[in-house]
């Protein structure tokens, strides 16, 4: 028996994310690669038509179409999926992640049409003001990767658009997928056997690992989160990665703030 018989999944996906413009904009930022059991990563490009890329409305659209076919699929995407437990208690919200989409798509309307992360910065839509918090405030999981605050924009390398413009996205996916998909670790840490999951991805822990061979940063990126996916889960890696060692206290904390796929 070879170690491929381990293997919890039969593809994987990465993402690449962007938080530019609106939900219906062509994006070159936005870039998506699917691997396969026996197949390294290939581009994922939109179907034929007036956008050359990929929109976050297209992107989502297409990953339900996907995540319904019932092959198990693991999608890593690069953005966060929750703020700092610091943000739940400023705003006086339950420490509870579904009731938290719900809350943050109200005040932070990003997937509407026509509607920038700006135009909500700036007030012009929604009520991002009631719902804002510091770039002094990061997750457990961000410490541990010394990664950017999800509240810091407007700088090299921050996340914080996308990650306001992508997180009203994971709410319609898991309003359109229902119990098909395991957003982990949000719905447990051990995600079941046959069932697709959705994870926040940080490619910059593995890009390294894999030559450009002539990809753009946003095309390795999205190609990195496959390429890894796919080793990792060959390798055994990956059952580690869904486990990472945390003491209770900081497993309940990463319950409500979210993990990043890889960082221990």
């Amino acid at each position: 028996m070879t170690i491929s018989n381990f293997r919890r999944f039969a593809r994987y996906i990465g993402i690449d994310y962007s938080g530019a413009q609106t939900p219906t904009a062509s994006l070159k930022g936005l870039r998506v690669y699917l691997a396969e059991r026996e197949a390294l990563p290939v581009e994922v490009l939109p179907p034929p038509g007036p956008r050359k890329y990929w929109s976050r409305r297209g992107i989502a659209e297409w990953l339900v179409e996907r995540l319904s076919e019932g092959q198990p699929t693991l999608v890593g995407i690069d953005h966060s999926f929750s703020f700092p437990l610091r943000y739940f208690e400023v705003h006086h919200l339950l420490p509870d992640w579904p009731a938290f989409l719900d809350d943050f798509q109200r005040h932070w309307p990003t997937d509407e049409d026509h509607t920038y992360v700006d135009f909500i910065r700036d007030g012009l839509r929604g009520d991002g003001a009631a719902r804002t918090g510091s770039p002094r405030w990061r997750r457990l999981c961000e410490e541990r990767a010394r990664a950017k605050s999800v509240f810091h924009f407007d700088v090299q390398g921050s996340v914080a658009k996308s990650t306001h413009a992508g997180i009203p996205w994971l709410r319609y996916l898991r309003r359109q997928l229902g119990e098909q998909v395991h957003f982990w670790p949000f719905d447990g840490w051990a995600i079941p056997t046959g069932k697709s999951a959705i994870a926040e991805a940080y490619p910059s822990l593995w890009k390294n690992v894999y030559p450009s061979e002539g990809r753009i940063p946003d095309q390795h990126d999205a190609y990195t989160i496959a390429a890894w996916l796919r080793e990792a889960d060959d390798d055994g890696r990956l059952q580690g990665s869904l486990e990472p060692v945390l003491t209770p206290q900081e497993r309940a904390i990463a319950s409500v703030e979210g993990w990043i796929l890889g960082v221990g």
